[in-house]
């Protein structure tokens, strides 16, 4: 799915997703639906799976992975150091203070981009920041991370080096292709900055 079909079929469910959000925790913060729309036209909240593999590789510690998708699913299979916080869930308020904090980036994944799509809009509709989109979910990373596709001889040279960043992540993340791993190839977009913000109370146990 392309983002830009992510991008109808968010603002097809932009007006349920506003009606989700508790009215009486939201109050001081609830963005309007012509703000939501300004945003989600943007498509700053998306990250490329290039970026999220030198991140996981790098170890970075800003970086937290949260997989929105049921426990089975997560058992099954899940990224690195990614949290379960299903989609059914992300209100709960056990998890406020993973998602709405200053210190982390937090990624939201599952197998397409729809539901982590819905999970950030929700998110951002409760004023919450440093949340972003995993471009194309699971099923983009498989094809483009863990197993990524030769460039055809007539691509330019930023396909090779893109090709050969890809086939090293892969054997670094369990894949087939080669463990040495260097520098994305030009053009990978800068990290998102961290707005830092003060937490309300500290976390509350294990999460």
């Amino acid at each position: 799915m392309t983002i830009k079909n992510v991008i109808f079929l968010g603002l097809i469910f932009l007006g349920v997703v506003i009606a989700m959000v508790p009215e009486n925790t939201t109050k001081p913060y609830k963005l309007t639906a012509e703000q939501m729309l300004v945003e989600v036209q943007g498509a700053a909240e998306m990250v490329s799976t290039d970026e999220v593999a030198q991140w996981i590789i790098s170890k970075d510690p800003s970086l937290q992975l949260i997989d929105v998708r049921n426990p089975d699913e997560f058992q099954k299979y899940h990224l690195e150091g990614a949290v379960n916080i299903p989609l059914s869930v992300i209100l709960n308020d056990e998890y406020r203070d993973i998602l709405d904090q200053g210190v982390k980036m937090n990624v939201l994944y599952s197998n397409g981009t729809l539901n982590s799509h819905q999970a950030w809009m929700i998110l951002r509709q409760l004023g919450f920041r440093n949340n972003y989109v995993l471009q194309g979910g699971l099923n983009y990373w498989f094809d483009t991370i863990m197993n990524p596709q030769a460039p055809s001889i007539y691509s330019p040279d930023e396909e090779f080096a893109k090709y050969d960043f890809r086939k090293a992540a892969s054997g670094a993340l369990g894949g087939g292709g080669s463990a040495v791993v260097t520098a994305p190839a030009q053009g990978t977009a800068e990290k998102p900055k961290i707005v830092r913000t003060q937490k309300k109370k500290a976390p509350a146990g294990g999460c």
